[in-house]
């Protein structure tokens, strides 16, 4: 039901204040159902912990590295969790406060093997782009929402400590004008926990994907770099993304930024039993 009322505020040409009232549903519909399901009288680890980090960016750039807002950005990545499952809104907007793109990831930690896991997820979404309409014989600027369904497939494999190699799928589906199909394909190595002097550390992400839009395909090369201070909530991250070949519109060979990104929640608790309270 909340989905369906997600997609009916998102249809047409949508007010995003509407879109972001019924997301907001969702996450607190998501974030009490657990806990209301709980034994209050049994103490136990909090049932449902919260996390999210908030990044500004010179260029805001897609879940898609291809694809670029062309300016400014703010990215809220918030994540609230219980066992194996996670709520995780995805929101991105311009600084001037217009949304850029809605993500409303439900995701499950499917395998998690001492050195293997598996990830599985889906999301309905909606994108926002400004186009001209002609009103009372004048032109001005709206919104226009495009709704989207996706889902995920994420496999990887653990080497050792710092060393993991794996891969991401996403398939989505448009339900408004633009791609009606969308196949996304990433192999991926990652080197975390790189020590630079004592309080610091890197994270290198190397990249390869490919990307389909309907009948259009493109392959694509980007890196991600990753400085963290050690203890602090906050990191610098630049992403450079390359075109290997594509015929995916627009076609920029060359695209990046840098983010500056603040973590806070840390898996911090939203609720506890009763008895674990000292209730």
């Amino acid at each position: 039901m909340i989905v369906r009322q997600f997609f009916f505020a998102a249809r047409g040409v949508a007010s995003p204040r509407r879109v972001l009232c019924y997301s907001l549903l969702a996450f607190f519909v998501l974030c009490l159902a657990p806990a209301a399901a709980q034994n209050e009288t049994t103490a136990g680890p909090p049932a449902v912990s919260f996390r999210g980090t908030a990044s500004l960016t010179h260029n805001g750039i897609s879940l898609v590295p291809s694809f670029s807002l062309g300016e400014p950005a703010l990215l809220l990545d918030l994540k609230v969790s219980r066992g194996r499952w996670s709520f995780e809104p995805d929101l991105r907007l311009a600084l001037e406060g217009k949304p850029w793109s809605m993500l409303f990831w439900l995701r499950h930690q499917t395998v998690r093997g001492k050195r293997f896991t598996l990830r599985t997820g889906a999301h309905p979404a909606v994108n926002f782009r400004t186009i001209p309409i002609l009103r009372n014989g004048q032109t001005e600027n709206i919104l226009e929402a495009r709704r989207y369904l996706a889902a995920e497939l994420v496999p990887d494999y653990k080497i050792t400590d710092r060393l993991s190699v794996g891969a991401y799928y996403l398939f989505g589906r448009g339900f408004d004008a633009g791609a009606k199909q969308v196949n996304f394909l990433v192999l991926n190595a990652n080197f975390a926990q790189i020590p630079v002097g004592k309080k610091a550390s890197l994270r290198i992400s190397p990249q390869v994907y490919y990307l389909g839009q309907d009948e259009l395909t493109g392959y694509y090369t980007v890196g991600y770099l990753t400085l963290a201070l050690k203890n602090q909530p906050l990191a610098v991250t630049g992403i450079l993304n390359q075109a290997i070949t594509t015929e995916i519109l627009p076609e920029e060979p060359t695209l990046w930024t840098v983010l500056f990104t603040y973590r806070f929640g840390e898996g911090a608790p939203l609720f506890r039993k009763r008895e674990a309270l000292g209730q």
